[in-house]
């Protein structure tokens, strides 16, 4: 009977490579506890696993799609739960992300509009001095 393999380790260098995560941002996952600290080694040294990977990237792609860290937390919180009733509330927090990206995108293009009209009439010549700089400067 062969004994059981341990499971696979590596060190935070090749956690940061294999999700794409900067070995710093990881440290910082760690200290504000979205991240759990890994085990270490008797040197000190962190030890992460494919649990650890899987979180990180779990979180590296919530971060790609806006979620801010707080609401990561309780995605990570519902998916350890993992239910019919998480489904529902995971669906709740993404529904109130997307409304927010569409506001944000609302205003992004309402900001386009008034800096391309600006810039407009800088090209044009339609007015003395510069159009960006007063239209900046006003109140």
């Amino acid at each position: 009977m062969a004994a059981a393999e341990p499971p696979a380790s590596f060190s935070i260098g090749e956690l940061s490579r294999r999700t794409g995560v900067n070995t710093e941002t990881v440290r910082y996952y760690e200290r504000i506890q979205i991240l759990p600290a890994p085990p270490r080694t008797a040197s000190g040294r962190r030890v992460y696993g494919a649990a650890e990977s899987r979180t990180l990237t779990f979180i590296r792609r919530a971060r790609e799609l806006g979620f801010a860290l707080d609401e990561i937390r309780t995605l990570l919180a519902l998916s350890a739960e993992n239910g019919r009733a998480t489904c529902a509330e995971v669906r709740e927090l993404a529904v109130r992300h997307l409304a927010d990206i569409r506001t944000k995108i609302a205003d992004l293009r309402a900001m386009e509009q008034a800096l391309a009209e600006t810039v407009a009439r800088c090209e044009a010549g339609q007015l003395a001095g510069c159009p960006v700089i007063e239209t900046l400067s006003a109140g």
